[in-house]
């Protein structure tokens, strides 16, 4: 469905597929607990970001496209102490490298997620123990700087016959 929609390009059928599990999966809080099966969340039509992952990345891979899980930190908002884990997927476009997708948010990754670990199976990115918060002091130093240059001119004999 998806893939005949976009024309079989891989660019315009991850951009759809992301948006598609977006707008039809009900993105819920679930901090413990091994990711559910694509087949699960995509039948019940909701799941945390490690299950919307999953679903995305196994779709992925149905497709032919080569897909890692990840686990990190998205950026949220600043006034907040601490973020949880977060989850996303990248997938592997030739040409391009791997490119990040968040369908649990509808997002192509970009500056706002900070990547921990990645792997092809989800087991394999579960933390031991962390959080992130972000830095609270900023930082100035002024600096000097002087550029001096330098220029010698000088006056080139032209050969004699190719004035």
């Amino acid at each position: 469905d998806i893939a005949q929609k976009t024309g079989h390009d891989p660019v315009a059928f991850l951009n759809e597929l992301n948006q598609r599990i977006y707008h039809q999966c009900n993105y819920i809080t679930r901090e413990t607990g091994a990711p559910q099966s694509a087949g699960q969340t995509w039948q019940q039509k909701e799941g945390s970001c490690r299950d919307l992952a999953v679903l995305f990345m196994d779709i992925c891979r149905v497709m032919g496209l080569a897909s890692r899980f990840v686990s990190g930190y998205q950026e949220g908002d600043p006034d907040m102490a601490e973020w949880d884990l977060h989850a996303w997927v990248e997938v592997y476009l030739p040409g391009a490298g791997w490119r990040g997708y968040d369908p649990s948010q509808g997002l192509i990754v970009c500056d706002r997620h900070i990547a921990l670990v990645a792997s092809a199976k989800p087991r394999y990115t579960t933390p031991i123990v962390g959080d992130y918060i972000p830095a609270t002091v900023d930082v100035a130093v002024p600096i000097q700087s002087r550029l001096s240059s330098k220029i010698t001119l000088r006056k080139l004999a032209i050969p004699s016959g190719q004035q």
